[in-house]
């Protein structure tokens, strides 16, 4: 142990690298969570040991570069679809991202260094657990936010439990990082001064939690039918191939029996058809029914049948006038709802739009020096409004929540119009093997956050059938053909964090800096050691 402290010490920037590989190991696919803990334990007693705040900065940002690189990997294999940049770039990509994604672990280190340097680790842990809360919150939102891979996510449990985020309905997810993060601090303090009963107690009691058992599984209350194609990413923009993936999914969801209401769910990306009336008729050219909109809606509502209401993914142009022609200017990635007749219900728009890949940033200045969009096409997406409740009579009140805007925490269900269900349709197939794993993992976050279950049909996998407790009752693997026919899970009553919302974090980042500050007062009169 005094070797690994001692080395640590003497070279803080390559233990701080070594660090951040071996947290990362902790979220999904790899899901080693006593490697995260530890990890980030030693984390904190290394920024608390620098003696200076721009070394403890800088500690933090390379614990963070080396952390982010790892977990996003997956974002370098979406650049392999894609024809209008180097596929190689992606790999200088994920690093490039995570040069700034790791400035918040390093704000944090600064943060807590500032606060309570003086003082024994313990009381810095506490300190360090707050500005981590503080610096995720901003991750989530500074310059349109990226909130992917928050530090409590390696503390969910497997499918059949929700772990250490069973806290979530009371904490939140950043307050519940902060707090991983104290506690991690803890145990590194219990290790380094062979405090073996305080050790002990907080590796039974983090134990304890992770395995703790699942509740049982509560009577749903609406059918639904929950379809996974396998359109894999490759084909998916092959107007060759659009009839016979239209054909695969219909032959999915066609009901076995006949039934007085059935919800049916299509992923995102799910109907290569234009639905709606009033585009230049060059826009219906490729589409598998003929060209005809009217007639696609028709067929559509003919393989859901009678009792049976659609949810899909899909497609809207938004037209005006070019230079004297009309032509799209801009599109929405919407949820479109379906019933038996091929009526067409109000759309959901995606709010939450990935920069790079729905649409390009400061466009006018980087696509003459060569950028691209990574999702086909040079129109850029457009925002909808944000969290939306649709009341859809027998088939509930959904809330929508399209692929990557499950990520962010506090920002999936509308307020003061609260849904019985989230709906996620997802298209992970260019999320690599790391990818799907860590969406699953973030949807069921914020169905025991929210206390709602969140119902999550993708092209490729993972597709599932998640909880208000965050337990996957029903899955289909990645690259498998198939559906789920089941019911829809309950509601739980609105969790603290459903009422509050981030209220509830900074009220924990105010207990952890409380706590930190008063017991720094109590430890005035020793003098600050580094155990």
């Amino acid at each position: 142990m005094d070797r690994i402290t001692d080395f640590m010490a003497r070279r803080p920037r390559w233990s701080a690298l070594l660090l951040g590989l071996v947290s990362a190991t902790g979220f999904q696919p790899l899901h080693i969570w006593p490697f995260a803990l530890a990890a980030m334990g030693a984390l904190v007693w290394l920024v608390h040991r620098q003696e200076s705040a721009r070394r403890a900065f800088f500690v933090g940002w390379v614990f963070g570069v080396a952390h982010f690189t790892l977990t996003n990997n997956w974002i370098a294999t979406a650049f392999t679809y894609q024809a209008e940049l180097p596929a190689a770039l992606g790999w200088a990509a994920v690093p490039l991202l995570s040069l700034y994604l790791a400035v918040y672990p390093g704000l944090a280190a600064l943060a807590g260094w500032l606060i309570a340097r003086r003082h024994k680790l313990p009381v810095f842990a506490l300190a360090f657990g707050a500005a981590w809360v503080a610096a995720e919150w901003l991750r989530s939102w500074v310059f349109t936010g990226y909130a992917w891979g928050p530090f409590s996510m390696a503390f969910l449990g497997d499918w059949e439990r929700a772990g250490l985020a069973g806290l979530l309905p009371a904490t939140g997810t950043y307050a519940l990082s902060g707090i991983a993060v104290a506690i991690s601090g803890l145990l590194a303090w219990s290790l380094a001064s062979r405090r073996w009963i305080a050790l002990a107690a907080i590796i039974v009691v983090f134990s304890a939690g992770m395995f703790w058992p699942a509740p049982a599984e509560e009577e749903g209350f609406l059918p639904v039918t929950l379809v996974q194609p396998n359109l894999r990413q490759e084909e998916l923009d092959d107007p060759s191939k659009f009839e016979e993936q239209f054909q695969r999914i219909a032959a999915l969801s066609r009901p076995g029996n006949p039934v007085s209401r059935r919800l049916v769910l299509w992923p995102e990306s799910g109907v290569p058809d234009y639905l709606r009336e009033g585009y230049p008729r060059r826009y219906y050219v490729q589409m598998t029914a003929g060209g005809d909109p009217a007639f696609a809606r028709y067929r559509i509502g003919q393989t859901i049948g009678e009792g049976s209401l659609l949810l899909t993914g899909a497609v809207d142009l938004e037209i005006g006038e070019v230079d004297g022609r009309e032509r799209a200017t801009g599109a929405y990635n919407a949820i479109t709802p379906i019933d038996a007749q091929g009526n067409l219900g109000q759309r959901y728009a995606k709010a939450h739009l990935v920069p790079y890949g729905e649409y390009l940033p400061l466009r006018s200045w980087l696509e003459p020096l060569g950028l691209r969009r990574l999702v086909a096409g040079s129109i850029d997406f457009i925002p909808g409004p944000g969290p939306q409740t649709f009341d859809f009579g027998n088939w509930g009140k959904a809330g929508m929540q399209i692929c990557y805007e499950i990520v962010f925490s506090g920002e999936v269900a509308e307020p003061g119009n609260r849904p019985d269900y989230i709906f996620n349709p997802s298209n992970d197939g260019w999320f690599g093997a790391w990818g799907p794993p860590q969406h699953l993992a973030q949807a069921r976050m914020r169905a025991v956050e929210e206390g709602l279950p969140v119902l999550r049909a993708t092209t490729t996998g993972i597709s599932a059938i998640i909880d208000a407790r965050g337990i996957v009752r029903h899955a289909i693997g990645r690259g498998e053909a198939a559906k789920i026919d089941t019911l829809v899970p309950p509601p739980a009553e609105p969790t603290l964090f459903a009422r509050f919302g981030h209220w509830l974090t900074l009220f924990w980042g105010i207990v952890l800096l409380a706590v930190s500050l008063v017991a720094s007062r109590l430890s005035a009169r020793y003098q600050p050691d580094h155990t």
